[in-house]
């Protein structure tokens, strides 16, 4: 199954896509202000163009695991992705994607290779339960 992984940030998400069997992540873009209407729309885009099954949207959980002020504003975009596409749109905890993102080394922006990190840990997190 192909995924779409967003790290979404209010002024920057990074956008990764999954091959067709789901287990390789490659960073693809970022899109600016992915939450306004052309943002959704150029998700909307992605998500047709790459024949996506699936979005994973990072969800910035505080160290202990709680909801913090930049979860509910994830919190907020789901929804609106929700409302804009016609495919599943779930959440993975994203805790420590950036960090990695910036250490790894790459021509894709790092936004990107964020989603890319999100995206890897999200395959293995669901080949690991079948």
């Amino acid at each position: 199954m192909k995924v779409l992984a967003l790290d979404y940030g209010a002024a920057r998400t990074g956008v990764a896509i999954s091959d067709a069997s789901g287990s390789i992540a490659r960073p693809l873009e970022v899109v600016e202000r992915a939450g306004s209407p052309s943002g959704l729309e150029r998700i909307g885009a992605l998500v047709r163009e790459h024949d996506a099954e699936r979005v994973v949207v990072g969800l910035p959980l505080t160290l202990k695991g709680e909801h913090g002020s930049q979860a509910r504003e994830t919190d907020g975009f789901v929804r609106a992705l929700e409302a804009a596409l016609e495919v599943p749109v779930e959440t993975y905890d994203e805790r420590f994607t950036t960090t990695l993102a910036a250490q790894a080394t790459g021509t894709a922006p790092e936004d990107a290779r964020a989603a890319a990190h999100l995206l890897e840990s999200y395959l293995a997190w669901t080949s690991a339960k079948t």
